[in-house]
């Protein structure tokens, strides 16, 4: 009975060790992980800077119109909705109708900014285009992959 005793002593202290073992090795791939995912954000980061610093943006205002589609306006008339809601606000006792009237023309105003805005690409050499885009795709990959990992 001494040596099933000693036996199980023995398998007990080999389970432990090995138990802690797991632990240890759960813990560094943690830390892996976590390094991963914040290396793929960098990466990610990194690789849409430079995208976006080789697109230019410009607006078509210049002509004196805002264009809607096929829908020419001049510019000063985009303002005409937010003035009459101020005048609204001081003449009207129910002063949310002024304040619903310039609401809507603030969205007309950033509409028609929005919509004569025009981004182009400014021309870069190949090498830099596979970083740009190379970084971007990895980065993304890295971290959607730590994101989406089942544990």
């Amino acid at each position: 009975m001494a040596k099933k005793s000693k036996v199980d002593k023995e398998l007990l202290e080999a389970y432990e060790e090995l138990k802690a073992y797991n632990e240890k090795s759960k813990k560094s791939k943690n830390k892996n992980d976590l390094l991963q995912f914040f290396v793929g954000l960098l990466m990610l980061a990194a690789g849409l800077y430079m995208i976006f610093q080789h697109i230019e943006i410009r607006n078509s205002m210049r002509s004196g119109f805002i264009y809607f589609g096929n829908f020419g306006m001049p510019n000063g008339l985009i303002f005409l909705p937010i003035l009459i809601g101020i005048v609204m606000l001081f003449l009207m006792e129910k002063k949310v109708y002024g304040w619903i009237v310039i609401a809507v023309g603030i969205v007309i105003v950033l509409a028609a900014v929005l919509l004569n805005t025009q981004m182009t690409w400014r021309g870069t050499n190949a090498f830099n285009y596979i970083i740009m885009f190379g970084l971007t795709a990895a980065g993304g990959a890295l971290t959607l992959k730590e994101l989406l990992k089942k544990d």
